[in-house]
């Protein structure tokens, strides 16, 4: 018998099922999902995986898993956890992953509908193909010379980009952070990392990212779909990346720094892809460093590439785009918590996961002060994406899911599935797509995901975010 069949859960709604805290573990495990959401016993280990990140010195109040868990490195996909920064709180980059700071990024146009665009959609499509670079490996659309410059990425982010003339100051108003996260330092980077990242910056890349041109096609809250600037039939643009290759090889470089740190520390794993350190060691600190510098070149990627975006709608349409907002899903972050009555430091990993902010909150920008964060989770290729918004109750430290998870490896999607034909049959439901590899298109074919409607429900039904809108794919440009 597998070790996630001897994980033993018990439903306590409907959208919420518990894992007991037992053997090592210091917290139980609470997963958010309906029956038909729950990763599948016999392949994946996702479940076993939530009562491991339970065992971490420090974890407060739970082990939570989101509606898209799936099995990932070391945390589930899907998976977020806190420590007491002052109990021996440890921070994990399995936690965060490799792909730091990957996430997603929402433009929207206030003068072009769906109508509008229809004549003009495959031209900008074509356009899109062009002017948008991805690929393992590709070159991205800003050519920095040296170190020096690309430094300066990670130490500001969205912020140096707009500063260099890529965007306008309020694109950063609507970014998590403003578009830089704090206590970055590019010394904490290898020279391996920094040789992956110059090349790469405004890139997509590939695998499960892409731009998708999308309409809103439905509304649930009209008041906050308002403030938001959306309606039935505006057009969106979305774009999902990171940090590329430079992400990669923090993650890879930490978590090797890590397993020979750990004994010093007196901890054990029972997992190796859990390697971890107290926060406030030396080791903890080289990594949040590198981790904020990888942050920072993710929204600098999403910034350029959204600069990209714009020139093209520009000369199709002679419309312009807004940025709704801007938040990672892949991060560790220092923040306040209420933890048994008392306000305490956490370092909260979300990993395949979305913060989600309530209405009020200091972090949040004035005009969805009222409202909100607005809380953006992508379909699959040929299905819809929603905007959601935070709640103020939300139970597991104001998160919610990413995507719609994997139920297929990439293998196994690729397995028998002829590109072509898929391209074909979502041309012939309205969606024009440009990718650049029949391999990669394959792979991420919607049956190879849990159904986002699904997700979306449950997320909204557990309280931990609120439906605000629909939207589904017009075109979509894909490694």
């Amino acid at each position: 018998m597998s070790e996630a069949k001897r994980v033993k859960i018990i439903e306590e709604t409907p959208y919420r099922f518990r894992i007991e805290q037992e053997g090592a573990m210091r917290v139980p495990g609470i997963v958010f999902a309906s029956r038909s959401l729950l990763p599948d016993e016999h392949g994946d280990m996702a479940l076993a995986q939530v009562v491991n990140v339970a065992t971490l010195p420090g974890i407060v109040r739970a082990s939570y898993a989101m509606p898209d868990i799936h099995w990932g490195y070391g945390f589930p996909i899907g998976g977020v956890a806190a420590t007491d920064i002052d109990d021996g709180g440890v921070v994990s980059p399995g936690g965060v992953g490799f792909d730091i700071s990957c996430g997603v990024r929402l433009l929207i146009s206030r003068e072009l509908d769906r109508e509008r665009l229809a004549p003009r959609i495959r031209a900008v499509m074509d356009h899109l193909d062009r002017a948008i670079p991805r690929g393992v490996g590709t070159k991205g659309v800003w050519r920095l010379p040296d170190r020096a410059a690309l430094e300066r990425v990670l130490t500001g982010g969205a912020e140096y980009a707009v500063e260099q003339g890529h965007g306008v100051a309020e694109d950063l108003q609507r970014c998590e952070d403003g578009g830089v996260l704090a206590g970055a330092d590019a010394s904490a980077v290898s020279e391996r990392a920094v040789e992956r990242g110059l090349g790469q910056i405004g890139s997509l890349g590939s695998g499960n990212h892409f731009l998708e041109v999308q309409t809103v096609d439905r509304v649930y809250d009209a008041a906050v779909a308002a403030t938001m600037g959306l309606a039935e039939g505006a057009v969106c643009v979305m774009i999902h990346t990171g940090s590329r290759g430079l992400g990669h090889q923090i993650c890879t470089d930490h978590v090797r720094q890590m397993e020979k740190a750990m004994a010093r520390y007196g901890i054990a794993v029972p997992d190796r892809q859990l390697a971890c350190v107290p926060v406030r060691s030396p080791e903890g600190q080289a990594y949040l460093a590198a981790m904020a510098a990888a942050a920072n070149y993710g929204r600098a990627n999403r910034q350029l590439l959204t600069e990209a975006t714009r020139r093209v709608f520009e000369a199709h349409t002679a419309t312009s785009l807004q940025v709704l907002y801007d938040v990672s899903h892949n991060l560790a972050k220092i923040e306040t918590h209420p933890v048994d009555g008392n306000l305490r430091t956490l370092c909260v990993h979300r990993k395949g996961a979305t913060r989600s902010l309530p209405p009020h909150h200091s972090d949040l920008p004035a005009e969805l002060a009222q409202v909100g964060q607005p809380v953006l989770i992508p379909g699959t290729m040929g299905t819809a994406s929603y905007v959601l918004v935070g709640v103020a109750d939300n139970p597991a430290f104001f998160s919610t899911a990413h995507g719609a998870g994997r139920v297929q490896s990439r293998h196994q999607a690729a397995r028998g599935t002829n590109a072509d034909v898929l391209c074909r049959g979502l041309e012939e439901h309205g969606i024009l797509v440009r990718g650049s590899s029949r391999r990669g298109l394959a792979e991420e074919k919607p049956e190879a995901y849990k159904d986002i409607d699904a997700v979306i429900e449950t997320s909204h039904q557990a309280g931990l975010a609120r439906k605000v809108a629909r939207l589904i794919p017009l075109g979509v440009v894909k490694g």
